[in-house]
């Protein structure tokens, strides 16, 4: 067992060394039952005084609720047009920023320069059309660029449908608007 250090100790007021005392369990528990009311108090007082608004428990964002919901379709030339077409491109649909709308982007590549696309969402599949979703004016033509990539985007004034099938498809030109060059199957959002 070692002795006291010279740090241990402590001088009275008469010179003499002094041992000091060594705080018992009691006094231990109280202080720590002290500090943790004061900081206790502190944080409510603190809590109390804050400017902040408070905030829900669970809070979502047009984000998160668009990722959940999106239908995405990877998009292709026909194989029948192998050889004169070879578009492709992606095309999504998610709800709208309006309540009851559905917004609907289209991306393209490997086209012609320059040229410009009717395009719109179907419901059935590639090769079984069942008639478009919403109105074919809600689909601004696709416009390509001098890279031979194009975009668009298009609102649909309709809530966006949780299940069925549904495929985008473009067509050559609004003057041959029969012949599709490219299409794909959207698929529907997961959970």
């Amino acid at each position: 067992m070692r002795g006291p250090l010279v740090s241990d100790i402590d001088e009275t007021e008469h010179g003499e060394l002094e041992k000091p005392m060594k705080p018992n369990g009691v006094e231990i528990s109280m202080q720590r039952s002290l500090r943790s009311l004061a900081f206790v108090a502190t944080a409510f007082t603190l809590g109390a005084c804050s400017t902040f608004q408070p905030r829900s428990a669970v809070e979502m964002k047009t984000a998160d609720v668009t990722l959940n919901s999106s239908w995405h379709a990877r998009i292709a030339s026909p194989s029948e047009l192998a050889g004169a077409v070879q578009m492709n491109g992606s095309a999504s649909m998610a709800p709208g920023v309006k309540r009851g709308t559905t917004e609907i982007v289209m991306k393209l590549g490997n086209t012609a320069p320059g040229g410009v696309h009717p395009w719109a969402i179907h419901l059935g599949q590639c090769g079984a059309d069942e008639g478009v979703f919403g109105a074919l004016e809600d689909y601004p033509p696709l416009r390509v660029g001098a890279d031979g990539t194009g975009s668009s985007r298009a609102t649909v004034a309709l809530d966006t449908p949780s299940g069925g099938d549904y495929f985008v498809s473009v067509q050559a030109s609004s003057a041959n608007h029969e012949l599709t060059v490219a299409c794909g199957n959207l698929a529907a959002p997961t959970s």
